[in-house]
């Protein structure tokens, strides 16, 4: 079996989702998302997958992470506003000033409905 055909620690870790053939899935819709937005932020040339790779190792192992796995799209998420802001793209403020006005948006968005940053009650096209 070849390096990349051993599936590693974290993959076999009971808490992350599988599908019925064993293999993981994303558990929610936003992980997805990340997981697009760093493949294409990636492909436009914002960073290289070894400075992703260290960003998300550093997250990963840090003190204080599930050992089952099942934070592991939070420090993915983590990591990515760890390099966007390394590399300028947002500064913590900006970064945080987007989270509470989503966290806004959230409570302001009626169950059952699409949670758009528009309905931030502070949002400002």
């Amino acid at each position: 079996m070849s390096q990349c055909e051993t599936p590693s620690a974290l993959v076999q870790s009971q808490g992350l989702p599988k599908s019925a053939e064993g293999d993981p899935v994303f558990a929610e819709p936003w992980q997805a998302d990340a997981f697009a937005l760093t493949v294409h932020l990636h492909a436009g040339g914002v960073f290289t997958w070894t400075e992703w790779a260290e960003a998300l190792s550093v997250e990963v192992h840090k003190p204080g992470r599930a050992e089952d796995g099942s934070d592991y799209f939070e420090a993915w998420v983590a990591a990515l506003s760890t390099v966007l802001c390394s590399k300028g793209i947002v500064d913590a403020k900006g970064l945080e000033a987007l989270q509470q006005g989503w966290q806004r948006a959230a409570m302001a968005t009626p169950h059952g409905q699409p949670i758009l940053l528009e309905n931030d009650p502070e949002y400002a096209a």
